[in-house]
């Protein structure tokens, strides 16, 4: 079994610290890594440890090993950019403007016909879920974990009532999209605007079974944190 550190398994560590080089543009498609052996001594672990760290980078679609060849970053187009791993670590950096608008273009298609469905399937069960993560984002704020924990889960929730299987699988997709883009435009010294109004709307939409009201309101919503996310982008 592979040793533990503070954040976890170590081989898990490794992988994510590998993989924030890869995401972050550190290590570019076809640069080769350095050996088993290298990392190994580098990382103060075994070979097995690093084996192990490099098979989780392969199944995202970041690296391939060969025999002799070496293990080589692979080519962006490869990699699985919806894996809500990877989405955190690319936001570890600066992610580009193309990579930004096409998040929001993601989420502008998927997350207001969600809302739709959302709104005439909706249970009491995801109306609570959803009326405790407001609350918890309204006590703790969208700067704390606590509060990016909670606005996860809203959106996920939303995702979870359209009862619809194929949308419920994006939900970690998408959830750690709104989680990572809400810890990047946070991070900076700009202030976004204030969205829990903008949640608020579309929780009772949701509530009131308006499922036009839930389309707009989640427009609107994604629309606000495109446009503060990308502000947060520029110095």
């Amino acid at each position: 079994m592979a040793r533990k550190t503070g954040d976890g398994p170590a081989h898990t560590s490794i992988a994510r610290s590998i993989g924030v080089a890869i995401a972050t543009g550190v290590d570019q498609p076809n640069d080769i890594l350095p050996s088993e052996m290298d990392l190994a001594e580098s990382h103060g672990v075994s070979r097995s440890v690093i084996r192990e760290a490099l098979r989780m980078l392969a199944a995202k679609g970041l690296v391939e090993s060969r025999q002799k060849a070496g293990t080589r970053v692979r080519e962006r187009k490869d990699w699985n950019l919806l894996d809500p791993a990877l989405l955190s670590w690319m936001f570890e950096g600066v992610p580009s403007s193309d990579f930004v608008r096409n998040l929001f273009q993601l989420r502008m298609i998927v997350e207001p016909a969600a809302a739709e469905l959302a709104a005439m399937s909706r249970t009491a069960r995801h109306l609570s879920r959803m009326g405790h993560s407001l609350e918890r984002m309204e006590e703790f704020g969208l700067t704390t974990t606590e509060g990016q924990n909670a606005d996860e889960l809203f959106h996920a929730t939303i995702l979870e009532a359209t009862g619809n299987e194929l949308i419920v699988n994006l939900s970690a997709s998408i959830a750690a999209a709104v989680r990572w883009t809400t810890y990047f435009k946070y991070r900076t010294s700009k202030r976004p605007k204030d969205p829990m109004p903008q949640h608020r709307a579309l929780y009772e939409a949701i509530a009131e079974a308006n499922p036009s009201a839930a389309r707009e309101a989640t427009v609107a919503l994604v629309r606000q944190a495109q446009i503060d996310t990308e502000s947060a982008l520029t110095p």
